[in-house]
């Protein structure tokens, strides 16, 4: 966008002092922004020509602050050319900076990302889960490895970075860092949400993601079996740790609840919902979303039998869970007792229940959706995916009602 830079001197009416004498202001507007200073000029309103915004005639007095009104005007053109020169934006403060002399410092880009970082800290557990500020984190650290990377520099001023840095930026994260599609384009997201920081600020007059373009892939979603449930149920571990997170696996898969969102129940979570019956009433993590979910029988059993277990007395918890990190390592244990062929981690529990436990069962995805805390039903669309047998028993329905049409067409022309 080009900068348009337009002045105007005028007599200030409304600041006119005593003696009846005017000061003389300087308006510079710069795409539709105005900044007005002094120009440390006084004249009789009388003798002031506003069409030509300078004193009239040719008095000693006129020439002098005619004079001086020129060369302000050519300072104000010399340091707009100044700025443009350093490849700095040309806005009201930058060229107010100039003229004041104050030479206004650089924003660079670690430094306004660090800050962005810092709040993010400070809001974890209110408004933000653990994981996003180290996603945030881990994002400002390939931002530094990539400034390295390109330019060889730790830093870089704000107003540097174009629609070239970003799809540089994509191609390091693919390339050196060996990123997927999907995770390259979260990192990009990540920065982007900084970016967006510096424009609503305007400290960037021109957007670099304004043509930039980048989908996310859509990806298989793994989850088990009805068979791969039951074996789970059904197998006898010999070990209490084996045995206590294949409960709470089981629990998941029949609550769709996340990792953290288990963790965090207590018993004041269950209470009794619309039908009379016991339900779980919590808020996703998350998303601070709602999420009510009726208890199903295998739920009502896990929760009873833990109902009396020491951690879930001494912490409050609904659920004596481990780590993540441990409950993933078990899983892949329970995966390999139980001879099934997927890489098992906690979350594939929550598809389970998005698709085998729900979905296949004739639960409609506006239900599950609501179930699982998600704001739209399109983030339930990457959950459950309806199976083929799913598929199969609808279309039957289908097939036996043109079969019962095709036999009253027959009797009918017959009749």
């Amino acid at each position: 966008m080009k900068t348009k830079v337009s002045i105007l001197f005028y007599a200030k009416k409304a600041k006119a002092a005593a003696n009846g004498l005017v000061p003389i202001y300087t308006r510079i507007t710069i795409n539709g922004k105005r900044i007005e200073l002094s120009t440390n000029r006084f004249v009789e309103i009388s003798k002031w020509s506003t069409e030509a915004g300078k004193m009239k005639g040719s008095s000693e007095e006129a020439r002098s602050i005619n004079n001086h009104l020129d060369l302000l005007k050519s300072q104000i053109r010399d340091a707009e050319m100044e700025l443009i020169h350093k490849k700095t934006v040309v806005t009201t403060e930058t060229i107010k900076s100039k003229l004041l002399g104050v030479d206004e410092r650089a924003r660079m880009l670690v430094p306004i990302f660090q800050d962005h970082n810092n709040k993010i800290k400070e809001l974890v557990g209110k408004e933000y889960a653990p994981g996003t500020l180290e996603r945030y984190r881990t994002s400002l650290s390939h931002t530094k490895e990539f400034l390295q990377w390109k330019y060889k520099v730790s830093d870089i001023e704000i107003n540097k970075i174009d629609h070239a840095f970003v799809t540089d930026y994509e191609f390091w994260l693919r390339s050196v860092r060996n990123c997927s599609n999907n995770t390259a384009v979260k990192y990009i997201k990540n920065f982007h949400k900084i970016i967006k920081i510096c424009l609503a600020n305007d400290w960037l007059d021109k957007n670099p993601f304004a043509n930039y373009k980048s989908k996310v892939k859509e990806v298989e979603r793994v989850y088990l079996t009805e068979d791969e449930i039951q074996s789970i149920i059904e197998k006898d571990f010999k070990t209490e740790r084996l045995s206590l997170v294949r409960d709470i696996f089981l629990f998941s898969c029949f609550t769709g609840l996340a990792y953290i969102d288990v963790k965090n129940l207590t018993k004041s979570h269950i209470s009794f919902g619309i039908d009379g019956d016991k339900w779980i009433f919590t808020h996703r993590q998350k998303t601070e979303s709602a999420s009510k979910i009726p208890i199903l029988p295998v739920t009502q059993m896990i929760i009873d039998k833990y109902e009396n277990h020491p951690q879930c007395n001494n912490e409050d918890k609904l659920l004596p869970i481990l780590s993540n990190q441990k409950m993933n390592a078990y899983l892949k244990e329970i995966a390999g007792v139980c001879e099934i062929e997927k890489e098992l981690t906690f979350h594939i529990a929550r598809h389970t229940f998005a698709t085998t436990v729900t979905l296949t069962n004739g639960v409609p995805i506006e239900s599950v959706s609501k179930m699982l805390g998600h704001k739209n039903l399109r983030t339930t669309q990457h959950y459950a995916k309806v199976l083929d047998r799913k598929v199969s028993e609808d279309m039957q329905i289908l097939k036996n009602k043109f079969s019962l049409t095709s036999i009253a067409n027959e009797q009918i022309k017959s009749s």
